[in-house]
């Protein structure tokens, strides 16, 4: 169970609650007013709780569950306990998701700013703003209504953010314009420098960087995430793209709309990612490239050329997906051969 001493919970809240707010149907012959404590796995739920299902391979722990609801798919719901109640829908998760996220609120702290912050007289903090202690605003930044920068935040200089965002303690925003109710996780740093220098035998010469970064509405970036502003082109996220941590955005990368971006993926200057792009732990693309529409990158893979629009990718170099397994399946028969020949025993 979640530990009260990070998490509140709100609650009780009755099945016919719960099927409401995950946007499905309570199961026939469910008391709809059967009141529900909390959330809970299948494995740990108790008769008070509300559990889901949305892997066929955990099956076998529904059956034995002793939750007492779980969020179902149709095709799932016939496998329940006895005394179970079902609530069915065809996207569990999705369902289970909008549950957790009522019983378990983010906690927002009320509108104040701490005394130990230095917030520039120049600064324009929006209505019901929140600063924490030793977070700095600097001059000319402005703050959207309801945004909260956490502990050691700093804000630079003419930054715009909209309302309802929240930047995480000690993360670093300079050189930006953000939308509303995007969220930044700690140690994030936006806005530095690209890694744009001149090659001279007498020394490397730095180029300028003076461009931006445009972040769109409902971006979250991860905790220890770099994203560089461009050097004359603006570095672009689009709206409701999610970028996971320790993820490299190198200047002048133009990302579109609802993209995801796992851990660890560098992603070099000037590569464009259309919308809805998926890109899986530590992933790599070089610079000056294009990843279609809808494109998706297995974990590890290198892109060294374009991908085009819709794909599945992987490997090194990024092959089709299917070229890649089956040269998996072809090096591994090779390597079995060549054992068996040396070890005939």
């Amino acid at each position: 169970m979640p530990d009260s001493r990070f998490f509140s919970r709100s609650g009780p809240k009755s099945l016919k609650e719960i099927a409401d707010i995950a946007g499905a149907e309570l199961g026939s012959g469910f008391d709809s007013a059967v009141m529900i404590q909390d959330v809970a796995p299948l494995d740990k739920a108790t008769g008070n709780d509300v559990s889901f299902l949305d892997n066929i391979k955990y099956r076998d722990s529904f059956k034995a569950s002793k939750a007492g609801a779980c969020i179902v798919s149709p095709e799932m719901a016939s496998f329940a306990p006895q005394g179970m109640s079902v609530i069915i829908t065809k996207a569990p998760y999705r369902s289970y998701a909008l549950v957790a996220q009522a019983f378990y609120p983010d906690a927002y702290p009320r509108a104040d700013i701490s005394p130990k912050a230095y917030v520039h007289p120049e600064a324009k903090l929006a209505p019901g703003c929140v600063i924490g202690a030793n977070a700095v605003v600097q001059a000319g930044a402005e703050l959207g209504q309801g945004t909260w920068v956490e502990p050691g935040a700093v804000i630079g200089e003419n930054v715009r953010i909209g309302k309802g965002c929240r930047i995480g303690a000690n993360a670093v925003v300079s050189h930006t314009l953000m939308g509303d109710h995007v969220r930044v996780y700690p140690g994030a740093c936006i806005g530095q420098d690209g890694f744009g220098f001149a090659i001279d035998p007498r020394g490397f010469v730095k180029v300028p960087q003076l461009g931006r970064v445009v972040i769109g509405d409902g971006v979250e970036i991860g905790a220890g995430t770099t994203v560089d502003r461009g050097s004359g082109p603006d570095t672009v996220i689009g709206a409701g793209t999610w970028i996971d941590n320790l993820v490299q955005v190198a200047h002048n990368v133009q990302i579109g709309r609802a993209c995801v971006i796992a851990g660890q993926v560098g992603i070099s200057g000037s590569t464009v990612l259309e919308d809805f792009v998926v890109l899986a732990g530590q992933v790599g693309i070089a610079g000056h490239l294009r990843i279609g529409k809808g494109a998706r990158i297995g974990a590890k893979t290198g892109i060294l050329r374009d991908i085009p629009a819709g794909k599945e990718y992987m490997g090194y170099p990024a092959v089709p997906i299917k070229q890649f397994f089956r040269q998996t399946a072809i090096l591994n028969r090779m390597a079995l051969k060549k054992n068996e020949k040396e070890d005939p025993s």
